[in-house]
């Protein structure tokens, strides 16, 4: 049986961390994991749209799924990216959530992190506010189309259950 995958995506400072840790105690029935967890710099190819890590990743949630669990996969990607992996095959469909914010909102979130993680750049804070336009803009597009969730004037409990609750629709097939 092929189970399906969900992935959890949006610029830095949009509330996918803490939405993921949030539904990973809430979640019992899924496995839900942050993939920042394997990043390492031999998988920084923008050449190849860093295809070995989607690959790594897929391969990780096909071995969970085929245990029997749902896996929630939290991390910044585009259907693009993972749909032509060749570990896509394993999965009956990959159902895609990117949360985005305000532009005020992310920079705002993004300069108030800790120092260490050199968030408050300007030069990072660009490059996260323009993929999180390109979210916004481009998500109905894509193949297949991803839903949005502005978490910009909601609480992290408030996006915790939207986020719950569309998991739970596409399980359902609803």
């Amino acid at each position: 049986i092929r189970l399906p995958l969900f992935i959890l995506t949006g610029a830095s400072g949009v509330g996918k961390t803490t939405a993921c840790l949030a539904l990973a105690a809430k979640l019992k029935e899924f496995v839900v994991m942050e993939s920042d967890i394997l990043w390492r710099d031999e998988f920084n190819q923008p050449a190849t749209d860093y295809r070995n890590y989607r690959e790594t990743w897929l391969r990780v949630c096909k071995n969970i799924s085929q245990a029997g669990k749902p896996v929630v996969l939290c991390g910044a990607g585009v259907p693009a990216q993972f749909e032509q992996c060749i570990e896509r095959r394993y999965f009956s469909n990959l159902h895609y959530l990117a949360l985005v914010c305000e532009d005020e909102t992310l920079t705002s979130r993004l300069r108030n992190r800790p120092a260490w993680r050199g968030s408050f750049k300007n030069e990072y804070i660009e490059e996260h506010i323009k993929f999180n336009r390109w979210l916004i803009d481009n998500a109905q597009d894509t193949q297949p189309p991803m839903t949005v969730l502005n978490t910009s004037e909601i609480t992290v409990d408030e996006s915790v259950a939207t986020v719950e609750r569309w998991i739970h629709s596409h399980l359902n097939g609803k």
